[in-house]
C-alpha cells in the first residue's frame, strides 16, 4: 500500500510563537517530526508551510518542502493544497500529520492508513483510552463515540457519552467531576488523536463544503465530514505516546521525556 504523509507547519503559534523551529535536544520541533514520518512506510514526506523560516530549515536537514497560501483556515485546506500541487491522483492516500507531534511512532502512520483501506470509509483517525473524569471534562481534549464497527458516530468537547447512573443528576454537584477516578467506558470513547488518513478524492469534497453547523458549534473541523453523510473510522491507537507540543510546558515535558524516556 502507497501513501503519502504531509505535515502542516505554521511559525505563527499563538501559544507558542515559532513552534516548529523549537529546539528539542539539539533537533528542532519539526525535524523530529519529519524523521518519526520518515521512518514509517510513507513512500513520500512533505512538510506544507506559508513560511521560508521553516521552509529553510526544512531543505538544511534534506527534508521535503512545499509552500502553501498563509490565508487557510485550517490544516486540512493546507493539505489539499499540497495534494494540487504535487498533483496527486484523486485515488492517492495521504495521511496528515501534526507538525507539533515529535513523538508520534511511526507504527501509527501505519496504522491510521492501513485503516483506510481496510475498513473502505472516507477517512480514518485514532483515538486512546481515557485516564481519569479530569480528561473528560475537559473541553481542550476531543471526545470521540463510534458504532460497533469502529465508525465514529460524533467528536466533541463535552463530556459525551453521559453516564447517567455514575455522574450525579443534581447540576450544583457538578463542580466535583473533575476530581472523580477512572471510570470503565467499556472502550464506547476514545480520546482523538490529531492525525487523520484520507484520499485526495475526499479532501477535494472537503475544502467545497460549507462549514457545518455542529462545526461551527464546536470548532471541530471533522465534522463537517459526517455531517455531508462520510463516514470515519476510529480506533485506539497501537501504541501510546506524549501528547503534542502546544505551550512551552508542553515544550519542556517532551525534553524531560526524551531525556529520560
Amino acid at each position: 500500500m502507497s501513501f503519502n504523509v504531509v505535515i502542516p507547519a505554521r511559525y505563527d503559534s499563538q501559544r507558542l510563537p515559532g513552534k516548529p523551529l523549537k529546539d528539542i535536544h539539539g533537533k528542532t520541533l519539526i525535524q523530529r517530526v519529519y524523521e518519526q514520518a520518515r521512518a514509517s512506510d510513507a513512500q513520500n514526506v512533505i512538510v506544507a508551510t506559508d513560511d521560508e523560516r521553516i521552509a529553510s530549515h526544512v531543505r538544511s536537514f534534506g527534508g521535503r518542502v512545499t509552500m502553501t497560501s498563509a490565508h487557510h483556515v485550517s490544516g486540512t485546506d493546507r493539505v489539499f493544497e499540497v495534494c494540487r500541487l504535487e498533483d496527486m491522483p484523486a485515488d492517492a492516500i495521504v495521511v496528515n500529520v501534526q507538525g507539533d507531534e515529535p513523538l508520534i511512532p511511526p507504527a501509527v502512520i501505519n496504522q491510521v492508513a492501513e485503516n483506510l483501506v481496510l475498513h473502505q470509509v472516507a477517512a480514518a483517525t485514532l483515538g486512546e483510552s481515557f485516564v481519569t473524569d479530569r480528561d473528560l471534562f475537559n473541553p481542550g481534549i476531543v471526545k470521540a463515540v463510534h458504532d460497533a464497527t469502529g465508525r465514529a458516530i460524533y467528536f466533541s468537547r463535552a463530556p459525551v457519552p453521559w453516564i447517567r447512573d455514575h455522574y450525579p443528576q443534581d447540576s450544583t454537584q457538578l463542580k466535583t467531576l473533575g476530581e472523580m477516578d477512572r471510570v470503565d467506558r467499556d472502550g464506547s470513547v476514545l480520546r482523538h488523536l490529531g492525525i487523520y488518513a484520507y484520499r485526495v478524492s475526499l479532501l477535494s469534497n472537503f475544502v467545497q463544503w460549507d462549514e457545518a453547523p455542529l462545526e461551527r458549534l464546536e470548532k471541530l473541523e471533522q465534522l463537517r465530514i459526517l455531517w455531508n453523510g462520510a463516514s470515519i473510522h476510529i480506533e485506539a491507537a497501537c501504541q501510546s505516546f506524549p501528547q503534542g507540543v502546544d505551550t512551552q510546558e508542553d515544550l519542556e515535558r517532551v525534553r524531560a521525556w526524551l531525556k529520560n524516556p
